[in-house]
């Protein structure tokens, strides 16, 4: 009889395997269809009219001549959802009004032609002054923080910062609706296949069995895209009044001003440390902008959450800003970067090398032995002996190099899952899903843990996601992706493999419970000699399919996804003191992850996360003005991201040991995106000798640091 755990590593002969991508080609050639290619007979493009002032109340809207246009299906203007009156208005770039028309260029058009009053008020945008708290300040204190800083040899007292950036997805958000025979149809870009229905339910008026979902790819998430959104809902209500397919995409302005952002979050810290290295006390005020949002920060310190003696004060500042949204390892970026600069700032206040500083004070961490391991193995792999110097490159000339270090943690577990497995009679099998390929290679994953269940080629299987007519599985967000659908489509096609088992022991004469799947046969336990050939197996079942339902977690209460990794990375910087323009040089990232079902996928998904940390270290930041709220830098050109010239040489090595991969399978999207920001800025602090207050490490930034102190 089979079993749900997990093949032990010698029984595995695709899971941990490099696979490329099952839809690899179809997204390379332009086959694979997102959102934006959908387009239904007779369909209608709908555009919003986007407020310009960040704060203001909507007094009138004429839309008399918009609504006269050739070619104008229908105009809708925003109401207050309780009250059915014009609405206030909190950030700039929200929406007024919507137009259906037949083309885009007569949506533009009428977008024009909407005549809007405005009582305007003067915005807040000051993120960066704390006086503008809200007031819902989160306060802890443990030990004796004054003791503690009596008893440290040297305090050091630092200022910490990362600035507000967007999701920037590059498929914009937004869907296609259809009202068709009484039902909606929604072709959306979402994390949410099985639970999008839900946001649009009370809009369409319908029982959710009415409502299909489709989305077969998506371009790009990163959080934003769990929910309908006002758009969804608007979408819906233009199809429903025109009784015309509508598309509602928006465009990248729109897309960067409202679909989402990672809040900022500053802080003031004090950290006592004493000679030898040993931490004593630490101190932190930290604030941050969620727009109107309550602000939430991942507790400080971070991973070094054992440090005795802790007081601290975390605060919102109200803005008036596009609302937050989880945005990749949601909170630990900034907690990262605030904790790990303190301490590095602590360690270059008392002369000591940063890893050892780092590697003294791992007693503080909950997970010690993994981290001093990682820590070995990067600075190996950075060659941290030979290029390690005390801050401040003192080499001639205008490039300094540096070397810098972080260290996080992430939880990752499996969400809740439902798969379904047919096995037919010609030997095809059917996983399906109600799921989501966030662009990590899910398709591939589950394909591959079907197959390797069964004992056949992956071509053997078909996975089909994406519609939420399949079986519910969780929102892709936290990395609980690739750990809820695994274990669901192992689950399920064990127990369909134990169906067929049972078929097929009879004519073999071996017991169920002595019978295997493997290398495309049904056979004895170790003896291929009595087996029988896989389509022969499926032949016996007669003309009725095997079909089984499977779930995370498992019936059998398996373990087959848990959480908790750690992760270290260290990254070398060399910085024109001249320019203040910083380039990297060498990544290394070091991450636990558990068991890898598709090493090459894991590895992107490493890579792509070391791309958004570059990026947001030392680019992206979106801009605002402080008189209107308008966000100043809303395209791609100056809404800055990292090319394949600015990332320099990356390096990745996985945990694989099998104490770690014993574990079962751990999400990996999010924890290598936590550490960048963090290791690159202490990597810039060492080259310079000063550190760069905030993130990004932009030119300017980088030169009024030297212009503080630092090298000669």
């Amino acid at each position: 009889m089979a079993k749900t755990a997990w093949p032990a590593p010698d029984r595995r002969k695709l899971i941990g395997s490099y696979t490329s991508r099952l839809d690899g080609p179809q997204k390379a050639t332009g086959a694979a269809k997102y959102a934006f290619d959908i387009n239904r007979p007779d369909m209608l493009y709908a555009k919003i009219l986007q407020c310009p002032h960040g704060n203001c109340k909507v007094l009138e809207v004429d839309t008399k001549e918009a609504e006269a246009m050739k070619g104008v299906a229908a105009v809708l203007v925003e109401k207050d959802a309780r009250s059915g009156a014009l609405p206030e208005i909190t950030f700039a770039g929200d929406t007024v009004a919507t137009v259906a028309a037949v083309t885009e260029e007569i949506a533009y058009e009428a977008l024009a032609k909407i005549k809007v009053k405005y009582e305007v008020k003067p915005p807040l945008m000051d993120d960066r002054n704390p006086a503008n708290v809200s007031g819902r300040e989160s306060k802890t204190a443990t030990g004796d923080a004054v003791a503690g800083f009596a008893a440290a040899d040297t305090t050091i007292e630092g200022y910490y910062g990362l600035a507000c950036v967007t999701h920037c997805c590059l498929e914009a958000h937004g869907q296609v609706c259809e009202w068709r025979d009484g039902d909606l149809y929604v072709w959306p870009s979402t994390q949410n296949v099985s639970g999008y229905a839900g946001g649009v339910k009370d809009t369409a008026a319908l029982p959710l069995e009415k409502i299909h979902v489709d989305c077969q790819y998506m371009g790009g998430g990163f959080g934003s895209k769990f929910a309908a959104d006002a758009w969804g809902n608007i979408g819906v209500t233009l199809s429903k009044m025109t009784g015309k397919p509508v598309k509602l995409m928006l465009d990248r302005d729109q897309e960067l001003k409202i679909a989402g952002n990672r809040p900022s979050s500053y802080a003031k810290v004090k950290v006592g440390v004493k000679k030898d290295g040993t931490i004593t006390a630490w101190d932190s005020n930290c604030w941050g902008s969620g727009g109107q949002q309550r602000f939430s920060l991942r507790t400080l310190p971070y991973v070094f959450t054992g440090i005795p003696n802790q007081n601290t004060l975390a605060n919102g500042v109200i803005t008036n800003r596009g609302a937050q949204r989880a945005w990749r390892a949601p909170n630990h970026p900034q907690g990262c970067l605030i904790t790990m600069a303190a301490l590095e700032d602590a360690a270059a206040a008392i002369g000591m090398d940063s890893l050892e500083f780092f590697k003294k004070n791992l007693s503080l961490t909950d997970k010690a032995d993994i981290y001093a391991e990682q820590l070995d193995i990067a600075a190996e792999m950075i060659g941290y002996k030979q290029k390690a110097h005390l801050r401040g490159d003192k080499t001639p000339g205008p490039i300094k190099k540096g070397i810098g270090m972080s260290m996080h943690t992430w939880g990752g577990k499996g969400h809740p899952s439902q798969c379904s497995v047919t096995i037919n009679p010609d030997g095809s099998v059917v996983a399906q899903l109600g799921s989501q390929d966030l662009g990590t290679g899910t398709r591939t994953a589950i394909t591959m843990v079907v197959a390797e269940t069964l004992g056949i080629p992956m071509d053997k299987v078909r996975t089909e996601l994406g519609k939420n007519s399949y079986p519910a599985s969780g929102a892709s967000g936290g990395s609980t992706t690739i750990g809820g659908v695994s274990a669901s489509s192992r689950d399920a096609s064990t127990k369909a493999l134990n169906v067929l088992l049972d078929k097929v022991a009879a004519s073999l004469g071996v017991p169920k419970d002595n019978l295997e799947a493997w290398d495309g046969k049904i056979q004895e336990v170790g003896n291929p000699a009595k087996s029988v050939a896989w389509e022969k197996a499926c032949s016996m079942m007669g003309m009725m399919p095997i079909t089984q339902q499977g779930s995370n977690p498992p019936g059998d209460l398996t373990e087959l996804t848990t959480d908790g990794v750690g992760g270290v990375q260290m990254a070398e910087v060399s910085v024109d003191i001249e320019t203040g323009v910083v380039r990297m040089e060498n990544y290394a990232v070091v991450q636990d992850v558990g068991l890898i079902i598709d090493m090459k996928t894991a590895e992107s998904q490493l890579f792509g996360a070391m791309v958004m940390g570059v990026t947001y270290a030392l680019y992206e930041e979106a801009i605002y003005d402080n008189k209107t709220g308008a966000m100043l830098n809303s395209d791609m050109e100056f809404y800055r991201l990292a090319g394949l010239g600015d990332i320099g040489n990356f390096k990745v090595h996985f945990m694989t040991d099998e104490k770690y991969q014993s574990r079962g399978v751990i999400g990996l999207g999010e924890p290598p995106v936590i550490s960048p920001g963090a290791a690159i800025s202490n990597a810039v602090a060492n080259a310079i000798g000063v550190r760069v207050s905030e993130l990004p490490l932009t030119p300017d930034r980088v030169l009024a640091a030297l212009n503080q102190g630092g090298v000669a």
